[in-house]
């Protein structure tokens, strides 16, 4: 994402050696140098980033700074070799610090620059912002500090732009489950409607079938009633019938009585 490289003010105060020192700073100051070597031959190695370099240059430096604890071009060489070796928490309070004790606006305003770029490599893109500004403010004609200004303006502008992608994004996808869900809903809906439909359609059809069944009963009943009718007048002929013979046969009988007694 940050394919830039940051301009940076480190080493800007790694030749401020003075001749002339008494005997008793050349302890510190030989501390100094030897950190100033150790960081510049550090610095000329562009492919990678000796960490292990750095980190004696952070020694050399503090142990200067045991004897003068508030030189500022130390201190401001110790938050350089903290920056390169990434403790960017601890570059932040060291450049914070140059920032508030110095009343010189070039090294305020480098101290502001450097604390832009720990920010910024921490990605607290507003506080870089600010930093940069504020150096600036001390030193308008500081080019560094105007390109990393707009480089970081820049960077918090994509990340805007793709939170706000990120969050579009993420309101059509919840829409989009919303309509699922709703779509689902109705699914579900019609779903039952048409079970209901198909339990009135059957309820109706069983209606049917008793109402049938109900208008059948009366006519098995009369069917019954007219055969039985029909059974009890075919009976009633018979026994006429049979009456009728009977006394046919009776009175052929008596006939034949009567003949017989003539004789």
């Amino acid at each position: 994402m940050m394919k830039k490289k940051l301009m940076t003010h480190t080493g800007l105060m790694l030749f401020l050696l003075v001749m002339g020192i008494s005997t008793q700073a050349q302890n510190e100051r030989k501390f100094v140098r030897q950190g100033n070597e150790i960081f510049e031959q550090a610095l000329q190695d562009t492919t990678r980033l000796d960490t292990t370099a750095f980190s004696q240059a952070e020694t050399a430096y503090r142990r200067a700074l045991e004897k003068r604890p508030d030189d500022l071009k130390w201190n401001f060489n110790l938050g350089d070799a903290l920056y390169k070796q990434m403790k960017f928490d601890q570059a932040i309070s060291k450049f914070e610090e140059i920032a508030e004790k110095t009343d010189d606006k070039i090294e305020k305003s480098r101290a502001y620059h450097n604390l832009g770029n720990s920010m910024m490599m921490q990605d607290k893109l507003d506080e870089s912002i600010e930093a940069y500004k504020k150096a600036l403010r001390n030193n308008p004609d500081d080019l560094e500090s105007k390109y990393n200004l707009v480089y970081a303006m820049n960077l918090k502008k994509q990340q805007e732009e793709q939170q706000q992608n990120q969050d579009q994004n993420q309101d059509q996808n919840k829409d989009q489950e919303q309509n699922q869900d709703q779509n689902q809903d109705q699914q579900d809906q019609n779903k039952d409607q048409g079970q209901d439909q198909k339990d009135k359609d059957q309820q109706k059809q069983e209606q049917n079938q008793d109402q049938q069944q109900q208008k059948q009963q009366p006519q098995e009943q009369k069917i019954s009633k007219e055969n039985a009718e029909r059974l009890l007048q075919a009976l009633q002929n018979d026994e006429e019938k049979i009456q009728e013979k009977v006394k046919k046969a009776q009175a052929a009988k008596a006939q034949q009585r009567q003949t017989d007694k003539d004789w």
